[in-house]
């Protein structure tokens, strides 16, 4: 059975439970939708339960489907690390074996002076924060003094924030290309710089969608550069383009919202193209997992939930659905790390009589594999295609 486009989606940090490794990396009895559902008295998600959600792990409040739409399993992490591109360079065919280095004391004094000094800005902040957080606690400073403000988080990023007012777009840009010349050295090796401007007026600061994303190429080819190589679509929604750093991708939606995102999916459903439609949903991830907010996450499940059926509608007898998750972001962690999960994985199409168990995938890369395999092009080194299991 092959597919003319095949639809994945990632739901950012959506775990399903601990990874047999989870101890190594400090995330003992994670289980991000297990914890929410506890917390929420119950997930309400239809729409997931009947492709098959529950039938992976009973989660509390989705019932499990006697016949399931989808095929389903879990998958785990080969690589080590648990951040956003490790989990998305695996999906697509690579594997991560030296972890990119995380900042949790914010970054040495070295890289910080050699900015400053490029920069012509002093720095404030440089230590791991929210960004809606840090600007209630600097942003007034930055407008005073002009000072940049620069922070991390649990992933490998370097996160410059300034209003538009007092540092121009075309400014922060310049300098956040300076920024990742800086920490794209060895002894750094910072996996992403991201450009944070916002405007508004202190009490009242916004950030805005003029976020600019400057990440590490893939150190090898993907699944993405082999589809685009031969002519295949490769359509990102969301961060995806700048996870991959344009690589292989042939069109790009950008977003500004989970639901955004939705948008723009069923917009892609509505388009002619052969090849892959890729999308990633932020919101779950860095607006309640890093947050600790489990209610706010519970809820944006469920809305997610809500326009699941609209894509399920607009699919073609020859599109297939994956949907799956890059890491975990249990929100009653210790912390405000990623955690090392599990993730879902639930296959649909149309096609498909009635779903199956899978089994247990032992690497991201697998999604990859089948995809190459789906549309004959080079298979990736790592993973190995369950295509042949979807009948």
């Amino acid at each position: 059975m092959r597919f003319k486009r095949v639809f994945l989606t990632v739901m950012d940090s959506v775990g399903i439970g601990e990874a047999p490794d989870a101890e190594k990396f400090g995330d003992k009895s994670a289980d991000t939708l297990g914890h929410i559902a506890e917390k929420m008295n119950g997930l309400h998600m239809p729409v997931m339960g009947k492709l098959g959600l529950s039938n992976i792990r009973e989660i509390k409040g989705i019932e499990k489907a006697d016949k399931p739409m989808a095929y389903y399993t879990k998958m785990q992490e080969a690589s080590n690390g648990k951040d956003t591109m490790t989990g998305h360079w695996e999906i697509m065919g690579l594997r991560i074996d030296t972890p990119f280095r995380v900042f949790p004391d914010g970054f040495p004094p070295e890289l910080i002076q050699e900015l400053e000094e490029k920069s012509g800005r002093k720095i404030i902040g440089n230590k791991p924060a929210s960004g809606t957080e840090i600007l209630v606690e600097l942003g007034e400073e930055h407008v005073k003094t002009g000072a940049l403000i620069v922070y991390t988080s649990a992933d490998s990023v370097l996160q410059i924030a300034a209003h538009e007012e007092v540092v121009p777009l075309e400014e922060l840009y310049r300098i956040c290309e300076i920024a990742r010349e800086i920490t794209l050295r060895d002894e750094y090796m910072v996996g992403r710089v991201i450009a944070r401007p916002f405007v508004g007026e202190p009490g009242a600061f916004k950030r805005t969608p003029n976020r600019h994303d400057y990440a590490l190429k893939p150190f090898g080819r993907t699944v993405m550069n082999e589809l685009k190589d031969s002519g295949f679509d490769v359509i990102s929604i969301g961060k995806i383009a700048d996870i991959y750093d344009g690589e292989g991708v042939t069109k790009a939606l950008r977003t500004t919202s989970n639901m955004d995102g939705m948008d723009k999916q069923v917009q892609t459903l509505d388009m002619e193209f052969t090849g892959l439609s890729f999308l990633n949903l932020v919101d779950f991830d860095a607006l309640f997992g890093h947050r600790r907010d489990p209610e706010g996450y519970g809820k944006a499940l469920e809305e997610y939930d809500a326009r699941l059926q609209e894509v399920l509608d607009k699919l073609r007898d020859d599109d297939l659905l994956i949907i799956t998750a890059d890491h975990g972001n249990d929100p009653v962690h210790a912390g405000t790390d990623h955690t090392r999960e599990y993730v879902p994985l639930l296959v649909y199409s149309k096609q498909f009589k009635e779903g199956k168990e899978l089994p247990l995938r032992k690497t991201f890369a697998d999604i990859g594999a089948t995809v190459a395999d789906n549309f004959g092009v080079k298979m990736p080194e790592h993973g190995t295609s369950f295509l042949k299991d979807l009948n």
